[in-house]
């Protein structure tokens, strides 16, 4: 019989990612990475049954099967030359990754350096342009540090709330950076100035480590102190059960997130 007593840190993110698709609704989830699949599957079958997933190709699933697995049940045909109608004009909350988040919320994944002459090389802007003036945007990184949360990112992939209402109402609109999820906290943009804000940091987590792996002064919610920022919730019984047995039952989530040893002692 399976231990659910514990919890790891993954276990811990993935319930994080889910919550941040709870109340979307009837919206196509577009998770990009491992994590964020499992978060958007989590979700599925607990908060938000009415969530529309894909299997990443090109099939929309009717089912919820585990991480990676063929498709059991399968409702419909998206090949991704359709996921940009549906980013243009259709109801949609996206979890892209992130090489760089600056404090207003911009993202980069195309290139590090001087845009003209960069150091490296990166994925490029590909969709994170249209995503983030068009859909409802999430993000998630599994490795929080101060080469990932910077003052200013390098080049503008993702575009933030304040770079998108200088832009003008065609930007601003349907912007809507909604949480960044990393392995240390849960973020939003909607500090003073439409600025990251820490919202929690996860069980085992302190404050100052948030702090200190972050490139950038952090916003608090308004009347909350360093002392009073709360512990991301705990996964539940049903959650834990979800994730092991059904979701990932061969812990592929500890690739991002290696702790496989619960983390719930922290609080004893």
């Amino acid at each position: 019989m399976t231990d659910n007593s514990g919890f790891s840190r993954a276990d811990v993110c993935a319930a994080a990612i889910a919550d941040a698709f709870k109340d979307d609704g009837e919206i196509f989830a577009s998770p990009m990475g491992m994590l964020p699949m499992l978060g958007v599957r989590l979700a599925r079958l607990t908060s938000n049954p009415d969530l529309v997933i894909s299997d990443g190709e090109s099939l929309f699933l009717g089912g919820t099967p585990p991480l990676f697995a063929k498709a059991d049940v399968v409702e419909g045909w998206i090949p991704f030359r359709r996921v940009f109608d549906v980013v243009a004009h259709g109801k949609r909350h996206v979890m892209m990754g992130a090489t760089q988040i600056d404090r207003q919320g911009n993202q980069n994944i195309s290139a590090i350096g001087d845009f003209a002459q960069p150091k490296r090389q990166l994925l490029g802007s590909r969709g994170a342009p249209g995503n983030t003036v068009n859909n409802r945007t999430s993000y998630w990184v599994p490795k929080h540090n101060t080469r990932v949360f910077v003052e200013n990112v390098d080049i503008v992939s993702g575009v933030g709330p304040a770079r998108a209402k200088a832009a003008g109402p065609g930007a601003s609109k349907y912007n809507d950076i909604h949480r960044i999820v990393t392995n240390l906290g849960v973020f939003d943009v909607k500090g003073e100035g439409d600025t990251v804000r820490l919202l929690s940091v996860h069980p085992g987590v302190t404050v100052e480590e948030v702090v200190e792996a972050t490139g950038f002064g952090l916003a608090l919610p308004d009347g909350v102190g360093p002392a009073d920022v709360p512990t991301t919730r705990e996964p539940s019984l049903e959650e834990l059960i979800i994730i092991r047995e059904v979701l990932d039952p061969k812990g592929l989530r500890f690739r991002e997130v290696p702790e496989p040893v619960a983390v719930d002692e922290v609080a004893k």
